[in-house]
């Protein structure tokens, strides 16, 4: 027999949906996992249990589209020197490449886990896993494995950095070849680090184009560290995302208008990198549309608090807190390509955060201060 949630007294509703993201004094119906109802408390339905919200806000789980989870080792001596001024090259990945080979399975798993626990304690209910820390078959494989467990939303990032034993044109092809073959069967996406230092143009969409043919979707790691292909490249193959756009040419923030590729901005790594912060209000002003993601890594960005990138949004990048809740939800699931998560509405799954704050602003407006009141995933309570 189906039971129903109601939770009410809601301050404020914001739903994610466009049709009518804000809503006063609401209330909100679970059953069987989805949302069956919402809207004005005053003419909520009846519900088998209930749900008592005490004035706070409620907004939609926070979908986190871009995370590098499995890994071992530490980075904290990398941090500081760039805290004391050398700037940040990428170089660092072949560390933790290093000790995530040496490291058992059962080590990155658990580590994995608790990141994801981390996570999900601070309101992120979809989280986007990308390998790349493995750089061989063997090991790349088994970092897909790992994050099968752990969400559906599984990256191969084979093609992360090139290993320090090998010419990039040879790497790209086993990326391409052998190890893309092994590692499909573990992956939705298929992702390439485009940028001076790792993977040119040519390589990028070799290893994409194969991915595609493979029945993977396509997201690019572009326009961190310089200006590139990366961007017209993700456009050009249709690619959910194209993540960070630090760094955009004119020719890119058009490319990115007129196609269904999502910015997904990456602000822990500017914080983390000392870098300038990617021009949010740009890509806004030319309907593109934005996501917010933690690019959670031992290396350039190890925060798993999409609170935080809210703030920093918010801060940084010139994005209104409305800007920066939308990218953190509705924006995260776009770049995913997800329509049951990342807002409330009928039929979505009940994926929601009761913040203990009058308003979603108190996310930026209070940074650092957890908030996090209640956390649902598919109507559970966490």
């Amino acid at each position: 027999m189906t039971t129903t949630t109601l939770i009410d007294r809601i301050g404020l509703l914001y739903t994610g949906d466009p049709a009518r993201e804000e809503i006063p004094d609401a209330a909100l119906v679970i059953e069987d996992g989805l949302v069956a109802w919402c809207g004005p408390a005053a003419e909520a339905p009846a519900a088998d249990e209930r749900v008592d919200a005490g004035g706070r806000t409620v907004i939609p789980g926070f979908v986190d589209s871009h995370a590098h989870l499995i890994f071992a080792g530490d980075r904290t001596a990398e941090f500081q020197a760039r805290m004391s001024g050398e700037p940040y090259t990428g170089g660092g990945i072949r560390t933790t490449v290093a000790a995530t080979r040496e490291a058992g399975e059962a080590e990155l798993a658990t580590h994995a886990y608790s990141l994801v626990r981390e996570m999900r304690a601070q309101g992120t209910t979809t989280v986007e896993i990308k390998s790349g820390y493995g750089l061989s078959v063997e090991h790349e494989r088994r970092s897909l494995e790992i994050a099968t467990t752990l969400t559906d939303e599984t990256t191969f990032l084979g093609a992360h950095v090139v290993p320090s034993d090998v010419d990039a044109d040879s790497y790209a092809r086993l990326v391409a070849g052998e190890m893309l073959e092994a590692c499909a069967p573990y992956a939705k996406w298929v992702d390439v680090f485009c940028e001076r230092g790792a993977f040119d143009g040519d390589q990028t969409r070799e290893i994409l184009s194969a991915g595609l043919k493979a029945g993977l979707g396509v997201r690019v790691h572009a326009g961190q560290l310089t200006e590139g292909p990366g961007v017209r490249i993700a456009c050009e193959l249709g690619a959910a995302s194209a993540d960070h756009c630090t760094h955009l040419t004119a020719a890119d923030v058009d490319a990115l208008a007129s196609s269904g590729t999502v910015a997904t901005l990456l602000p822990g790594a500017e914080f983390s990198t000392r870098s300038p912060y990617p021009d949010a209000r740009r890509l806004i002003d030319a309907g593109v549309t934005v996501a917010l993601a933690t690019d959670c890594n031992p290396g350039s960005s190890f925060t798993s608090s999409m609170a935080f990138c809210v703030a920093l949004a918010v801060r940084e990048m010139r994005m209104t807190p409305l800007e920066a809740i939308r990218a953190a939800t509705y924006g995260g699931a776009r770049a995913l390509r997800r329509t049951d998560v990342g807002w409330l509405r009928r039929g979505a799954r009940a994926d929601l955060v009761v913040l203990d704050a009058p308003s979603y602003v108190h996310l930026a407006y209070r940074p650092g201060v957890p908030l996090v009141h209640q956390v649902f995933h598919g109507g559970l309570l966490l």
